[in-house]
């Protein structure tokens, strides 16, 4: 490494916090609001969607979504998202993290708009506008992740790095809860503008024609928040450390960081006009690819670690968050859907909710922003699985006890702590790590691959659930569905799959406290033959 790109890497690693490392955070930030908005609050309206699209006449229940168009609305976004991390994570290291930052963000404008304008002479049409304009929603919301986390690790200083990565991917738990309380106040709104019976008093009477623009207002509000950052994304500057590292460019690298870390780099920009970095040659150890035995040897257990524990989670993680509604049913804390009208059951799914979100997700979030750069990510990530297995077989070996009358508090505290410390935990830092302990020139890819991995357990999280968690009886279970393994044993399933991300938690490096250069081997001084770090 030269002298001047080692002048640049060590004042970004000291530079004191400042005003624009805010800005970065809300602006980054603001992406995932967006994200968990969109893809959560599709949970919210799935079934405001069965009663308006899929009633039966003469049942005794209201309608639902048909196994494979549930299957298909919840999952649909999650495949869009596994593609778009994947792609644009290579996009942002080919091209750089600001030429692309700000095409995630319009696709998701357009995408939460669009969605929420399908229309069609039949319910599959309907659906089909749907899954097709969430797919491409997804698609926008996968790029942010690599896109986000890589851009704020490579501004922030080595000491407060991951609470800044942190605190961006924090802004998701203001998403979920935001998502709620907006869906409060507008079924609170078409409910007392449009009154209507019960289910069981008049099954046709109790989905007034107007619940329909319900689900359509709550996806589409989803774009204002993105679209409001835009401007503010269109205005970051290009990385120095991609600049100095990939594009070569150690002038425009000082340039771009006096600019945003107001660091006095002029005397360095006079030499630099001069001193530029030379190309590595094809077979240098310092160029190696993705696909190359010298990248499997320096990074291969952490980029399977990495992968891993982000699969493990997010099967937990977002079959728990999708799925609140029916373990909400199951334990009996939302009354029977029959014994309320179509609008009154989006209130009741929402306040639920967000009380979830309130007192066990947000909380979260924000005690790992705090605590990431003194406790270390390891620690926190193998604290949230192991107390979230605990949690989790706390639930599920008493299930009978916590479904009788009188017992559904104890219930949603321990479900409330399961959100809480997969928060306080993996969730927080398998989107930190990835972001520190690649190579510039591969951050963005690795961190899509990984965030992809996740994406695929997220799939298999909400299609298993959706299927699983049907009761073993058949005649119990919902219309369409074949018999499952019943609510107790899907949750020991999710149990057991916390502790897989426990043990895979080891194969995981700690990166706190230390530089990007150092823990990725970017810093040329390292030697080829020096052995990955272990943990504190």
């Amino acid at each position: 490494m030269s002298e001047i790109q080692n002048k640049v890497f060590n004042a970004l690693d000291t530079a004191k916090t400042q005003w624009y490392h805010f800005t970065a955070i809300i602006v980054a930030g603001m992406g995932f609001f967006t994200d968990a908005y969109d893809l959560f609050c599709i949970s919210l309206v799935t079934k405001l969607l069965g009663r308006i699209y899929y009633h039966v006449e003469g049942s005794g229940k209201p309608g639902i979504l048909p196994p494979n168009v549930s299957a298909a609305v919840n999952g649909v976004a999650l495949c869009g998202t596994l593609a778009g991390q994947l792609f644009f994570g290579w996009l942002g290291d080919k091209k750089g993290r600001k030429k692309v930052y700000g095409i995630t963000l319009m696709i998701m404008v357009l995408a939460s708009i669009i969605s929420g304008l399908s229309f069609g002479s039949n319910p599959t049409a309907v659906m089909a506008g749907l899954c097709f304009f969430r797919f491409w929603l997804g698609f926008g919301i996968g790029g942010d992740y690599p896109l986000s986390a890589t851009i704020m690790s490579e501004y922030a200083n080595k000491k407060t790095r991951g609470g800044f990565i942190a605190a961006v991917f924090a802004m998701q738990g203001f998403g979920i809860l935001f998502a709620g309380i907006f869906a409060i106040v507008v079924s609170s709104i078409f409910k007392a503008r449009f009154n209507a019976p019960s289910y069981a008093v008049d099954p046709i009477g109790s989905t007034v024609p107007e619940a329909d623009y319900v689900w359509r207002i709550i996806l589409m509000t989803g774009a204002i928040p993105a679209l409001l950052t835009y401007y503010w994304r269109m205005k970051m500057p290009e990385t120095a450390r991609y600049t100095a590292l990939v594009a070569k460019n150690q002038k425009q690298a000082a340039i771009d960081m006096s600019k945003v870390l107001q660091v006095d780099l002029e005397a360095q920009q006079e030499v630099v006009v001069v001193d530029t970095i030379p190309q590595q040659s094809a077979g240098s150890s310092s160029s190696f690819g993705l696909f190359t035995k010298e990248f499997l040897r320096r990074h291969g257990l952490h980029l399977l670690g990495t992968t891993t524990t982000w699969f493990f989670l997010d099967i937990a993680y977002y079959s728990q968050n999708l799925f609140q509604k029916d373990i909400f049913s199951a334990v009996g804390w939302l009354p029977p859907a029959k014994t309320m009208n179509a609008i009154e059951e989006v209130f009741k799914i929402a306040r639920a909710q967000t009380l979830i979100a309130l007192y066990g997700t947000v909380p979260g979030y924000w005690i790992t922003v705090f605590l990431i750069d003194y406790i270390g990510r390891f620690t926190i990530q193998l604290i949230g699985f192991c107390m979230m297995t605990i949690f989790m077989f706390a639930l599920a070996i008493p299930y009978n006890h916590w479904i009788q009358a009188g017992n559904h508090l104890g219930f949603l505290v321990l479900y409330a702590l399961t959100f809480f410390f997969a928060n306080f935990g993996p969730n927080a830092t398998t989107f930190v790590v990835p972001a520190e302990i690649f190579p510039a020139r591969l951050r963005a890819t690795c961190h899509g691959i990984s965030a992809a991995a996740g994406k695929l357990g997220a799939i298999v999280g909400a299609l298993g659930f959706l299927y699983l968690s049907q009761n073993k009886d058949k005649a119990k279970t919902d219309a369409g569905y074949p018999p499952g393994i019943g609510m107790k044993n899907s949750l020991i399933a999710l149990a057991v799959i916390n502790l897989l991300g426990a043990l895979c938690t080891f194969l995981v490096p700690e990166s706190k406290g230390k530089s990007l250069e150092e823990i990725s081997y970017d810093n040329e001084d390292v030697q080829v033959q020096q052995q990955p770090p272990t943990h504190n």
